[in-house]
């Protein structure tokens, strides 16, 4: 049998192919949306992928199911629990098979055996591997139910506005648990991500792990109480970007297929500039580019950073077109990679050349400069995740999170001077070229943020 892992940095997410030696049949474990990184691999390999499955409804990418079974003609394994939180799949002809507890998926002499593991979602689904000529599993992918070091958040079904209660999923992933610590400690455990993903609070960084390893070393293998394993789960989660909602409800019913999808085509004339700026326009180019010369209304996320689209999702708005300021080599890749998380809408791209003729800035500054004019009444907004502004803060800075920007961002005194501040300058870049956009006026992003405030020995709260 082959195994192998498709790991995507900029979702920590985990793909996997697994095919006969015998048949060169293949099935695919969670794809993403771009199938060619499984297309390539199945070719090199010479491989014949029949089949792919899902473990849960996705929430923080667009799955690729539909793209495989509507390209190759593969069946495509939904999960058949869940009820009214299931699959709602809408797409015929498609050779689409709802699988559930007990029922096992036979592909080339290999199978996987269905797990129902509810908690992260409602309609959560894990599978325990056979491999051809053995009568006794080796591993189990087990999706966002369980990963190295932590296990799914159950809180996600709330926040995307479902009816489906936090302290409920807790309960039902506490059940999960004792599912996975009656499993034989051997299995190898392959998770659907790693570290960094928002879909858990503390994911290891290593790849994969055994139930053994997970049953002693894993927090949640540790209770025994349910409402206490509860009370821990619910502690300290994430935030939740903005986009998973929409997540949820394309992965329900399943996303339109790229190929139906026009490609942007460039935004020449300044009637049409203008549209674009009062769009989200997402100027993509290198920071210390951006801030000496761009378009008025553009918004700078940086595509080279393996959060772009992450950070695209807490702004967008997926009932209108987003437009895009990239150069044309990197026009394709920043498309694909929002496409995986759903922005279908892309109106159009202006190209770098036009964005550098708008001599508009957003003035970048240094810790010493940033303090004098706090002294002299500008506010300090603090843009960086809860668990970071735990760790030590600029004492009286205005504490807003990234995520939060778009609908809290009149609690910032437009009179005074403002100055963005995160981790290194990055994220509060995005959120300084937002509140320009958005008519602050006097906006400042700090250059090397705390990390640089810290270096420095300035004052540093913690509470």
């Amino acid at each position: 049998m082959l195994l192998k892992t498709f790991f995507d940095p900029a979702l920590a997410q985990n793909a996997y192919l697994i095919a006969s030696d015998q048949s060169k049949e293949a099935i695919v474990i969670d794809p993403l949306r771009d199938l060619t990184p499984y297309l390539d691999y199945a070719t090199e390999q010479g491989l014949q992928i029949v089949a792919a499955v899902e473990t849960h409804i996705h929430a923080d990418f667009v799955s690729g199911g539909h793209e495989i079974a509507a390209a190759l003609g593969a069946i495509l394994y939904l999960s058949g629990h869940g009820d009214q939180h299931g699959y709602r799949f809408q797409h015929d002809p498609l050779d689409v098979r709802y699988v559930r507890e007990g029922d096992v998926i036979a592909v080339g002499g290999m199978s996987l055996t269905i797990l129902y593991t509810p908690g992260h979602t409602p309609e959560h689904i894990s599978l325990i591997v056979t491999a051809e000529g053995t009568d006794q599993p080796f591993a189990i992918f087990t999706g966002d139910a369980l990963f190295v070091g932590d296990v799914g958040r159950p809180d996600l079904m709330e926040v995307a506005g479902l009816s489906v209660s936090k302290e409920d999923s807790a309960r039902a992933q506490y059940q999960t648990v004792q599912r996975f610590q009656a499993l034989p400690e051997y299995l190898q455990i392959l998770p659907g991500h790693g570290a960094g993903s928002a879909c858990g609070k503390a994911l290891g960084n290593l790849p994969t792990s055994t139930i053994g390893y997970e049953k002693r070393f894993n927090p949640a293998f540790q209770f025994t109480d349910e409402a206490l394993f509860s009370a821990w789960l619910l502690q300290d989660q994430p935030e939740v970007p903005s986009y998973f909602a929409q997540m949820k409800k394309v992965n329900q019913v399943g996303a339109v297929l790229l190929s139906s999808l026009t490609f942007p085509r460039p935004v020449i004339y300044d009637s049409e500039i203008k549209i674009a700026a009062q769009k989200l326009l997402i100027d993509t180019r290198p920071r210390e580019v951006f801030a000496l010369a761009h378009l008025p209304g553009s918004v700078n996320i940086v595509s080279s950073h393996a959060k772009f689209s992450t950070w695209v999702g807490w702004f967008v708005n997926y009932e209108e077109p987003i437009y895009l300021v990239v150069d044309e080599t990197e026009l394709a890749e920043v498309v694909m990679r929002l496409r995986v998380i759903g922005i279908d809408q892309i109106g159009g791209y202006v190209r770098p050349e036009t964005a550098m003729r708008y001599h508009y800035s957003t003035p970048q500054i240094g810790i010493e400069v940033a303090r004098a004019k706090q002294s002299a009444g500008a506010t300090i907004v603090d843009v960086r995740s809860q668990s970071e502004r735990e760790e030590g803060y600029i004492p009286e800075s205005l504490y807003i999170p990234m995520g939060e920007i778009p609908t809290r961002f009149r609690e910032i005194p437009a009179q005074k001077e403002v100055i963005v501040q995160c981790g290194s300058g990055v994220r509060s870049q995005i959120v300084a070229s937002w509140l320009q956009k958005h008519g602050l006026k006097q906006v400042f992003n700090l250059d090397g943020g705390i990390d640089a405030w810290k270096k420095a020995d300035f004052p540093i709260t913690v509470d």
